[in-house]
């Protein structure tokens, strides 16, 4: 028997809500990305190799991808208050064990717990909002989830590079504790129950494939940009992986209590946005990747100044995000992608044509070109696809939408190393063909050059394809609210469970 927590959304202290979770939600996403920046201190601190040490990382990446597809379920099962606080006290355990680690494989222990905490919050922070919020004005909501989700990862490089610079990698770790009690405590104040309860059958098997599928996936993606996609390892696994999400998705279609129900791609918006938010984060990874690497071992600038260069853009994100939320709430979604997709595309033509003395300061105007693009698209995408699903397919929507990012990062950051590691050895062979009278090392450092430039050639292309079928984007208005009614007419079952 199901049973529901139901409440009056207008009677919710909204401003609170969204503080903590939002805050909550911030922490998640910059811890995940600091690591990056002290990986070539851990591997002297730990003496591991490069691959043994970006485990930090991909395990991170891996355990958030296998774990958001189930938190759907949870969300239907659990109270936003109890969900929010486990997944805050479970990060806040991870992060006490990865400050006390002594060797690898407890740090490493540390970041698994993290990511298992981490992967909850935003998928749950989405639901909030759709749930608390009406259509009209969610943009503006969204915009300040935007902060969390792209202001975070564009500070984490800076921040990371300063507290290397002067101090020990645990100092990222034990700073953060502090900040993570203060969200408990705040949460424990002032976080209300918002979403609907009921208890649903989990899908054992769905569980059992979501995981196989989307881990041997992603796994599978990421290391094929350090092993190559010819590797036997990479091709098991994205097959296994492939095969797994073949009988997950008839599994989700014929269940009648799908563990992510695949019914939400019959809205087409929601099918044209989610399209659209694959070629958008392979777009965004490009900029959170490759510009570092052009900087630091290419130029050799430190960490530190490789993140400082790209802060003037995060801060222009951070002003634009609400304003962009505001305004998609009044226009919806269509030109602000459209305009947002054309001048980030403009702006990453600007990096097609780098060398070894581009200046700092166009690199600055560059990457702040890119972000202010971004910012005008990010949210409003993901927003007018979750706006046209009715009620029941809200958690779903959010945790599909989440899923789908994941992956297509992982797939994006895979091809753009690919990309930009062939083109680096193919640019070396011509140059030793050509009888270059440079050093080794000099034609090395040109030959990385030439392949960073051929990958911002390839994002461009992926840019292209999201800005061409940003025009199909319609607004859908309150169309969402006709399908809610065969749900709710249903006697002795809640929406979900129908």
């Amino acid at each position: 028997m199901s049973k529901n927590l139901a409440f009056d959304s207008s009677t919710i202290k909204k401003g609170p809500l969204l503080f903590v979770m939002i805050l909550g939600a911030f922490i998640a996403v910059l811890n995940q990305t600091i690591m990056s920046v002290a990986l070539p201190e851990l591997m002297v601190d730990f003496s591991i190799e490069a691959s043994t040490a970006q485990w930090l990382t991909t395990g991170y990446m891996l355990v958030n991808g296998v774990l958001i597809p189930i938190t759907a379920y949870l969300m239907h099962r659990f109270t936003t208050r109890e969900l929010f606080l486990s997944s805050m006290f479970i990060f806040l355990v991870g992060t006490i064990v990865s400050a006390a680690a002594n060797d690898f494989n407890i740090l490493l222990t540390g970041r698994l717990i993290q990511a298992a905490g981490a992967g909850i919050i935003m998928p749950l922070l989405m639901n909030v909002i759709l749930t608390v919020f009406p259509p009209d004005k969610r943009g503006a909501a969204m915009g300040m989830v935007g902060l969390a989700i792209i202001f975070a990862p564009a500070i984490g490089p800076a921040v990371a590079g300063f507290v290397m610079e002067h101090y020990s990698w645990k100092t990222m770790f034990y700073g953060m504790i502090p900040f993570v009690v203060i969200v408990l405590v705040v949460a424990l104040i002032y976080l209300k129950n918002v979403t609907e309860r009921s208890y649903p059958k989990i899908d054992v098997w769905g569980a059992l494939l979501s995981t196989i599928g989307f881990g041997a996936v992603l796994y599978g993606f990421s290391s094929a940009a350090s092993k190559g996609w010819s590797s036997a390892e990479v091709v098991i696994l994205l097959a296994v992986g492939i095969v797994s999400l073949i009988l997950f998705t008839w599994r989700q279609l014929v269940s009648k209590s799908p563990l992510l129900d695949l019914r939400a791609f019959k809205y087409s918006m929601f099918s044209l946005t989610t399209i659209i938010n694959i070629a958008v984060t392979m777009v965004m990874y490009a900029d959170m990747m490759l510009l570092p690497l052009y900087l630091q071992n290419a130029r050799g600038y430190t960490a530190m100044e490789s993140g400082l260069l790209m802060l003037p853009g995060a801060l222009m994100m951070g002003l634009m995000m609400p304003v962009t939320g505001k305004l998609f709430d009044r226009f919806g979604a269509k030109w602000l992608s459209i305009i947002g997709m054309a001048i980030t595309i403009v702006t990453t033509i600007g990096f097609v044509n780098l060398t070894d003395s581009t200046s700092f300061t166009y690199l600055v105007l560059m990457s702040t070109g890119r972000r202010i693009g971004m910012a005008l698209f990010l949210m409003p995408i993901t927003t007018a696809g979750l706006n046209q699903l009715p009620t029941r397919l809200h958690a779903h929507g959010t945790a599909i939408s989440n899923t789908i990012k994941q992956v297509a990062g992982a797939i994006g950051t895979s091809l753009i190393v690919t990309i930009m590691t062939n083109s680096t050895k193919s640019h070396l062979q011509d140059m030793a063909a050509a009888g270059d009278s440079s050093s080794q090392k000099d034609m090395i450092v040109q030959a990385s050059i030439q392949g960073i430039n051929d990958a911002y050639l390839f994002i461009i292309g992926i840019g292209v394809v999201g800005l061409l079928l940003s025009f199909f984007i319609k607004r859908k208005g309150q169309a969402e609210e006709v399908e809610e009614k065969p749900s709710v007419a249903l006697s002795g079952k809640t929406a979900v469970e129908s």
